[in-house]
């Protein structure tokens, strides 16, 4: 009867992954903010910055990534393929680059990680956030993580069952009920299967994508701007897609933090 373990592993698995999955689902969607119906009303009405559009698309690392190209390529900051930042200007124009330029510190060089953790966890990000979660565009905290770990855990659950299954089917001198051992794996491994693929379907009807940082009306307002791509704006391809959108190799090495310092 060592088959009855693996079911109530199975059953254990996928119960509490799927729980976890509703609760935050349900949680996120209270976190938004913004009703569905609003969200026509909320896109017609805002028009996102670079800077917002950064945000709801890759969060505060993004930002800090935006302001750091968009400094280099108006040679207020010369970013090394080293990985590291050196001042120009020290005058930033808005509060962005003067945070960015303060992360760097007073000897006006220095390697581009610690630059990116401490802009990204400065007041003028952190101002930033909380305009966009006032507004129901933004999750507090970056709470879509949950969401995208919860349905990680939902198919980790899913194969499981499978394995579990798998191994019940496939050890010898185990009972497996009647009807035979598939008809048993069928019966007693299908349904916990049937949960968690039912569970990931509705999730991805629902809450895909799984945003870390964009709450649902968020998303539909950063499809809804008309934002160019990485063939026209690189500042705004960097907005929405991140580093991986430059095609300088020497930028795209500076802003991925490349080993080395000053020789």
């Amino acid at each position: 009867m060592l088959w009855v373990l693996f079911l109530l592993v199975a059953w254990g698995a996928a119960t509490v992954s799927c729980g976890r999955l509703c609760l935050v689902s349900a949680r996120t969607g209270l976190l938004s903010g913004a009703p569905v119906d609003d969200v026509g009303s909320i896109a017609a009405g805002h028009e996102l910055t670079l800077y917002e559009t950064a945000f709801l698309a890759g969060g505060p690392h993004r930002v800090v990534d935006l302001v750091l190209a968009g400094m280099h390529l108006r040679r207020r900051l010369l970013l090394a393929h080293t990985g590291w930042a050196t001042v120009v200007d020290p005058e930033g124009r808005d509060e962005m680059e003067r945070t960015v330029i303060r992360a760097i510190g007073p000897q006006g060089q220095s390697p581009i990680p610690p630059v990116r953790t401490a802009a990204a966890g400065a007041d003028a990000v952190r101002a930033l956030a909380d305009r966009l979660v006032a507004a129901g565009l933004a999750l507090p905290g970056g709470a879509g993580t949950d969401v995208a770990a919860a349905v990680r855990a939902v198919r980790g659950a899913a194969l499981l069952v499978v394995s579990m299954g798998a191994v019940t089917l496939l050890m010898p001198g185990q009972e497996h009920g009647p009807g035979g051992p598939v008809v048993s794996l069928l019966v007693w491994f299908g349904l916990p299967l049937a949960l968690t693929v039912g569970c990931l379907a509705i999730a991805r009807m629902e809450v895909h994508p799984y945003s870390s940082w964009a709450s649902p009306a968020g998303q539909r307002l950063l499809a809804a701007n008309d934002v160019p791509d990485a063939g026209g704006d690189v500042l705004a391809a960097i907005a929405v897609r991140g580093v991986r959108a430059v095609d300088d190799p020497a930028l795209r090495a500076a802003l991925g933090g490349g080993p080395g310092g000053p020789s």
